[in-house]
């Protein structure tokens, strides 16, 4: 496992929660367009994996650091670490949800993921926000969800959650733009990661493999860093998705209550 400066000097592309799913996806893409990439993750063995693949197929350096961000000592000494660095861009992609009547999710899961979804993708921006802006140029894109269109029944940390993200994104799209940084929201649907079975979601209506509404995770990942390439403020990939963001904004807020309840497995 390597940690430290990449010494390299093309762009470097930090992206966490990068050991599977659409982390993997955003660093392989960041690799192909010739970014130096630092993985972050907790699985080790994971990371290294893909760091070897990705030096062999695109010939670009590769660091990793095992980073437990639910821990907050971890990401105050992570973020430490990246505004030492000339970041080109972030993706904030760490993040996870638990299905459950809120009152019976356990208090220490909840705890880690405020910590991740919320402060980690808070505290990692602002690490390497001020050294954008002083360059003029950079990239950060956060990894929200189609949940954060609406409260979410039966999972509702995790909505709130990506509705702060949203939220977070957009105020900084409209902060950072004039300065010379990109700042996009990637609002995904269900996508083909591990996400589904963390959370408890498999078998769920969200998750139902047969209604072909659950999307590959190399087309979401890059349709959200092609998004901040062309400096995109939301990104919602698919056309069901743009669909459902504009149902959302219309369908009185009790009954999406009702339908978000249901197809998130939520009897009681």
């Amino acid at each position: 496992m390597t940690d430290g400066d990449t010494g390299d000097p093309h762009p470097l592309t930090v992206v966490t929660g990068a050991s599977s799913g659409l982390g993997t996806e955003f660093a392989r893409l960041a690799a192909a367009d010739g970014h130096a990439v630092l993985l972050i993750a907790r699985r080790v063995e994971r990371l290294d994996a893909l760091a070897e693949a990705l030096r062999a197929d695109h010939g670009v350096t590769v660091s990793t650091r095992s980073t437990d961000l639910a821990d907050a000592a971890q990401l105050q000494a992570l973020a430490r670490d990246l505004a030492d660095r000339p970041i080109a861009t972030l993706v904030n992609n760490a993040g996870f949800g638990s299905r459950g009547r809120f009152d019976r999710v356990g208090a220490d899961t909840l705890s880690q993921m405020v910590t991740v979804n919320m402060a980690a993708v808070t505290v990692l921006a602002r690490a390497v926000a001020p050294g954008m802006v002083a360059r003029r140029n950079g990239g950060i894109l956060n990894v929200a969800s189609m949940a954060a269109l609406q409260p979410g029944p039966g999972m509702a940390a995790y909505y709130a959650s990506k509705s702060y993200v949203l939220s977070l994104s957009e105020a900084l799209w409209a902060e950072l733009r004039p300065l010379g940084v990109r700042v996009t929201a990637l609002c995904p649907g269900p996508t083909a990661t591990e996400f589904d079975r963390r959370a408890g979601l498999t078998g769920t209506l969200m998750f139902d493999r047969r209604t072909g509404q659950v999307d590959d995770a190399g087309p979401v990942a890059r349709a959200g860093w092609t998004g901040l390439k062309r400096g995109r403020r939301v990104v919602l990939p698919g056309l069901t998705k743009r669909a459902y963001g504009g149902v959302a904004a219309v369908v009185p807020r009790r009954l999406m209550l009702a339908l978000v309840r249901r197809v998130n497995g939520l009897r009681s």
